[in-house]
């Protein structure tokens, strides 16, 4: 199998319709005719050949064939454009960092804080139970034995959690 090598460039070449005009150039010389027909049915006398409208005609033509001319690899009409959009262009640069250009606009309306309530505070009644001295005389004896592995751990939330464990 026989392989070519592609070139890395990429070269764009113009279909020629006819001869070396371009399917531009070919449309640049056919549409003074239609333009030409519409005159010639459109303006007065109606459908009759007069003077002013066959120069309308040629002037039409010589217009769309001069800028069918290629210069340069480019249509004339396509340098015009060129010109035209070079010529539009901004012509000082001028740096401003200070410019509001495509910067977010804040608005300037000031806030109305709403007045702050006192809050009421929410209290809980503690509940306190009575505990036996029985019942922490034998709760200090377990937490002081060495045997009875007491762990102290706080859960997410702050709270702590204390493990005894059984000694048997």
């Amino acid at each position: 199998m026989k392989t070519t090598v592609v070139p890395a460039q990429v070269t764009t070449v113009e279909d020629k319709v006819a001869g070396s005009l371009s399917l531009q150039q070919l449309i640049m010389l056919t549409s003074p005719i239609f333009l030409g027909s519409v005159v010639y049915v459109l303006f007065p006398p109606f459908f009759k050949a007069e003077p002013y409208k066959i120069v309308i005609i040629t002037v039409v033509f010589a217009v769309f064939a001069t800028l069918a001319i290629r210069i340069k690899g480019r249509l004339l009409i396509q340098w015009i454009g060129i010109l035209l959009r070079y010529n539009q262009r901004p012509r000082f640069h001028i740096y401003n960092k200070n410019d509001s250009y495509l910067r977010i606009k804040h608005d300037e309306t000031p806030i109305v804080k709403p007045t702050k309530r006192p809050l009421e505070k929410v209290t809980s009644p503690i509940i306190t139970t009575a505990v036996p001295i029985s019942d922490k005389a034998r709760l200090e004896q377990i937490v002081t034995d060495p045997r009875a592995k007491l762990t102290f751990r706080t859960n997410k939330k702050g709270g702590l959690n204390v493990h005894i464990q059984e000694i048997k």
